[in-house]
Formats: structure tokens, C-alpha cells, sequence
């Protein structure tokens, strides 16, 4: 997610990062080390799930009306999350989610960008972490009790619908880009597809594993009760699954020698 500058001759060092392997799906830098990366995941996903669940509170605080609510908290949603994507993604690819980095790591399997085994197995449990930490940092900021388990039941297979329909679009955004060669709008387009989801999924757009457990933390606007948790999961999961097999349909790499004369 870098711009080219086209301004002079291009440096010996220019050349050389011009012509160095191309970054994964979520803009992943391997120079840097996965220990700066894990903490970059592990932070990034702290402040995405305080946003969430701190702009509800504030949102309930400041108004009895249910959509206003939804309002307040899927605007600051979707600041945040761009503004996250576009200071993080130069350092760990910006994921913040569990199903990304997995959908990553199967395409690097099959031979295409993406993290290793060795980075999802240390990115995962620091995206949890955070989660985590994030919904105990928003409770604390608002007064609220640091861990309360949260009573909202999310259950209803309607719900686990949204999940899997908010994932599959979430995933088909971000390898579409990267098939297209589009990473540089990742920060606004996958902060408004978010933002989108949150009203048109009838979930609200969770779509993501490390924010849903996060969540089953804070007994507040933006909380799921823990018995929700894994079919939310699992929901999500399935969603990453359907994204990838959509990307693989829609966007289809073209064969080496294959171009075609302009008509």
C-alpha cells in the first residue's frame, strides 16, 4: 500500500525494492520482524475492538434511540479501522482478524501470497489477545465493570446468516484487491465495506473471530454472550471459505503468454 513516486532518476535502492517480491494479501512487509509485526497485530486489534465497543457505550450514554446508536458506533467504526489500516499495514499487513490471516496462509499454501505457518500461528493468538484487551480497556476508559460477561444473545440462525454473508464480502474485498493490484484503497474500501455491513447484515458485521471473542467481555452495547461465541465463529470461518472460493471464480489470474491484442 505505497504510492510510487515518479519525481527524478530512480536510485540503485529504489530499483532493487521495485524489483522485490510484491507483498501478500494484507500488504504483509517480510523485512520487518515478525515479533514488530505480532505486536503491531496484537495492538491494532486492542484499539479496533476499544473503538468499537467505547464509541457503543458512549453511544448509549448520549441517546435512547436504538438506530442513532448504531449510527454513532459504525461511524467510529469506520474512522478507526481506516486509520488503523492505513498506520499498520506497512508493518504487519494491517489483518486484525483471525479469518484474514488464515485465508492468507491457505493461499500461500497453494502457492500465492501470504503468511506462513510458523506468522498465523503467532498472529492469531496476539489478534485474540487484543480483542481482549481492547473490550477490557473500553470498559475501563467508561467506568464499567473490566470483565463482565456480556447477556446479549446473538443465536438466532439469521444472524449466523449475516456473519457468514459479512465475512465472505469482507474476504472477497481484500484479495480482490490484491488479484487487481488495488491494495493502496484497502484503508477506505474495506473501512466502508465494514461500515456498509453494519447496516445491511442483520449481525451487524462482526466478521471477525479475535473481535467476536473480544466482545463476550464487556456486557455493554456492542457485547455477544459467550454461549453465541462459537457459532459466531464458526459462521465467520465458514464465511472466509465462501470469500476465497468467490475470489477464485471472479477473479481468475491470467496465464502466462495468454494476453490478447487490444480489439
Amino acid at each position: 500500500m505505497t504510492a510510487t513516486e515518479p519525481v527524478g532518476s530512480a536510485s540503485p535502492e529504489t530499483v532493487i525494492a521495485a524489483d522485490g517480491p510484491r507483498p501478500a494479501p494484507g500488504a504483509t512487509p517480510p523485512p520487518l520482524p515478525l515479533t514488530s509485526r505480532a505486536a503491531a497485530e496484537l495492538v491494532g486489534t486492542a484499539a479496533l475492538v476499544a473503538v468499537v465497543v467505547g464509541s457503543g457505550i458512549q453511544a448509549t450514554e448520549l441517546t435512547h434511540d436504538v438506530a442513532l446508536q448504531l449510527l454513532a458506533n459504525s461511524t467510529a467504526t469506520v474512522f478507526g479501522l481506516g486509520v488503523l489500516i492505513a498506520l499498520l499495514g506497512p508493518v504487519s499487513g494491517a489483518h486484525f482478524n483471525p479469518a484474514v490471516t488464515l485465508a492468507e496462509w491457505w493461499t500461500a499454501r497453494r502457492g500465492g501470497p501470504g503468511v506462513t505457518a510458523r506468522e498465523a500461528a503467532v498472529y492469531v493468538p496476539a489478534q485474540i489477545i487484543g480483542g481482549i484487551a481492547g473490550a477490557i480497556l473500553a470498559d475501563a476508559m467508561f467506568g464499567e465493570p473490566l470483565v463482565k460477561w456480556a447477556g446479549h444473545d446473538r443465536s438466532a440462525g439469521h444472524l449466523l446468516l449475516g456473519e457468514v454473508v459479512a465475512t465472505a464480502g469482507l474476504i472477497m474485498l481484500i484479495f480482490g484487491l490484491a488479484r487487481t493490484d488495488r491494495l493502496r484503497f484497502a484503508p477506505v474500501a474495506v473501512a466502508s465495506y465494514i461500515g456498509a455491513a453494519y447496516w445491511f447484515t442483520s449481525s451487524t458485521s462482526f466478521a471477525n473471530p479475535a473481535v467476536t471473542i473480544g466482545r463476550a467481555f464487556t456486557d455493554t452495547f456492542a457485547g455477544i454472550a459467550p454461549a453465541s461465541v462459537p457459532a459466531f465463529v464458526a459462521a465467520q470461518l465458514a464465511g472466509a471459505v465462501v470469500g476465497l472460493a468467490l475470489v477464485a471464480v471472479i477473479f481468475v489470474r491470467e496465464a502466462p503468454g495468454s494476453d490478447q491484442p487490444a480489439a
